[in-house]
C-alpha cells in the first residue's frame, strides 16, 4: 500500500471505568483503499502488542449523528449536554466490555480524509474480487 491509498491517525481516547472516571488511552486508526469498508483501530495498552478491532467505516460515520451498531461494536453521540464534542464507542467481546469517549473533531477529520480516498458508494470499485477469491479458494 502506498500513502495515497491509506489514511492513518492517532487519537487520544478516554476509557470509562466502573466508577465513571476516565483513563487516557492512545489508539491508532488506519484506513486502506484496498479494504474500503473497514477501519482498523489499534488500542495501545501497556508495553505489549496493541489490541486491534476492525469495524465498518459506515458505522463510525453514522454513529456521529445517531446510535449505530448491533452486537460487538456500538457508537453514539455523547448527547446534548456534551460540551467537548465526544462520541461513545462501546466494544464487547467474550473477554469483557469497554466504553470509550472519542474526541469527535479529530475522528470526523479522519473520516473525511477516508472519503477523499474512497468516496461513499464507490467502495466496490476498490476491491480486487479475483484476488479475494484466490485468497479464499487457495490459501491454506
Amino acid at each position: 500500500m502506498n500513502s495515497s491509498t491509506t489514511v492513518s491517525t492517532e487519537l487520544g481516547l478516554r476509557l470509562v471505568v466502573p466508577d465513571r472516571t476516565t483513563v487516557p488511552l492512545l489508539a491508532g486508526l488506519e484506513y486502506a483503499a484496498d479494504d474500503p469498508y473497514a477501519i482498523r483501530m489499534a488500542f495501545h495498552v501497556g508495553d505489549g502488542e496493541p489490541v486491534e478491532w476492525i469495524f465498518a467505516r459506515e458505522l463510525l460515520t453514522v454513529g456521529i449523528v445517531r446510535r449505530a451498531g448491533d452486537g460487538d461494536v456500538q457508537v453514539w453521540p455523547a448527547g446534548p449536554d456534551d460540551d467537548e464534542g465526544t462520541l461513545n464507542l462501546a466494544l464487547s467481546s467474550p473477554f469483557g466490555n469497554a466504553r470509550f469517549l472519542v474526541p469527535l473533531s479529530p475522528l470526523a477529520d479522519f473520516l473525511h480524509r477516508t472519503y477523499k480516498v474512497v468516496p461513499a458508494g464507490r467502495e466496490s470499485e476498490f476491491i480486487d474480487i479475483d484476488a479475494e477469491l484466490d485468497d479464499l479458494l487457495w490459501s491454506s
